[in-house]
């Protein structure tokens, strides 16, 4: 993934989670509104979106590790803005 210089609202995870969520594994998709109401970190909302981002379009090999650091944004509570 390249490197984005925008930073992306709670508003533009959700919608890019919504348009990527029917390839997401379950256990993602039933604890992403428990990261969103977090108040996560922009660097941290950053992240997710660029993980989500094209989610549907890359391999087997990339979704694995994608969704490795997406279930550690989300469990990790370090990330937040309080």
């Amino acid at each position: 993934m390249g490197k984005c210089n925008l930073d992306h609202s709670v508003e533009d995870v959700q919608q890019k989670f919504n348009s990527q969520s029917q390839w997401l594994p379950e256990d993602i998709r039933s604890l992403f509104h428990e990261f969103l109401v977090r108040n996560p970190s922009q660097t941290t909302l950053n992240e997710m979106f660029h993980l989500l981002k094209k989610y549907d379009l890359v391999d087997e090999q990339e979704r694995k590790e994608r969704d490795r650091k997406i279930k550690w944004l989300i469990l990790n509570k370090e990330n937040t803005n309080n």
